[in-house]
């Protein structure tokens, strides 16, 4: 049976979905022996060889992690700098990708897997996948700039907003914890920067009810397959 090709390259693991797409675009996948810079092209996995990068690409056991990430390591697969990837930490045989990204000085809950289509599910803004993020601020958060993070502000011309605004600390109104659905990069930082306020930590301390108060900085663990099951009946995949 024929599959879309970027479909494929993602459930193999090769990265998410919307990674793939790039990668075919940028000519970088073969089948049978030749270039595939279309989007739309199918493929039989009985029939057709597919590489990427001139390896073949084939199906692997669905791979999930969790990863607690500490500072100091970017959140993608190869890094064109040398510098340390979130892969480096993990030591499995299938090739995995990270599910969204962390900057290299954020730290907290991290998903990698070799599922696109769990990778693609996750990110969608329609199924509002919540994360949650301890942010210590420069100053105290005034109360009419909390009031508006909760209507929502406008970043580069799109609306943004916070979920739920708390205070885990007691009388300390520069560590701050959030929550938020959105999944653009550099989210958390630019709302804040947006009402001049400088963000000197962040953590995510869950992430679609993901947590990582069991492992230490730079360990993670398996999901196992109830753990994937719950995200997609809460979420919205049944």
């Amino acid at each position: 049976m024929k599959v879309r090709l970027n479909k494929f390259l993602a459930e193999c693991g090769v990265d998410s979905r919307r990674k793939v797409e790039e990668y075919i675009l940028q000519g970088r996948v073969d089948v049978n022996n030749k270039t595939v810079t279309e989007l739309g092209f199918n493929v039989d996995p009985e029939v057709d060889s597919v590489k990427f990068d001139g390896d073949v690409v084939k199906p692997e056991r669905k791979i999930y992690i969790v990863l607690n990430k500490p500072k100091g390591f970017v959140t993608t697969v190869k890094d064109e700098k040398k510098r340390r990837t979130v892969i480096d930490l993990v030591n499995v045989k299938e090739k995995i990708f990270p599910v969204g990204r962390l900057d290299y000085n954020t730290t907290g809950v991290l998903i990698l897997t070799n599922d696109g289509d769990f990778s693609h599910f996750l990110a969608h803004p329609n199924h509002r996948i919540p994360r949650v993020y301890r942010v210590v601020i420069d100053k105290p958060l005034e109360q009419k700039d909390k009031d508006l993070f909760l209507k929502g502000i406008y970043l580069e011309g799109k609306k943004g907003k916070f979920d739920e605004i708390l205070f885990p600390r007691k009388n300390a109104f520069s560590v701050v914890s959030v929550t938020s659905t959105e999944g653009r990069n550099h989210f958390v930082k630019n709302m804040f920067g947006a009402l001049r306020y400088n963000v000197k930590e962040l953590d995510r301390v869950s992430y679609a009810g993901l947590t990582v108060e069991d492992l230490p900085p730079g360990k993670w663990r398996k999901l196992s397959h109830n753990e994937i099951q719950s995200i997609y009946q809460k979420y919205g995949k049944k």
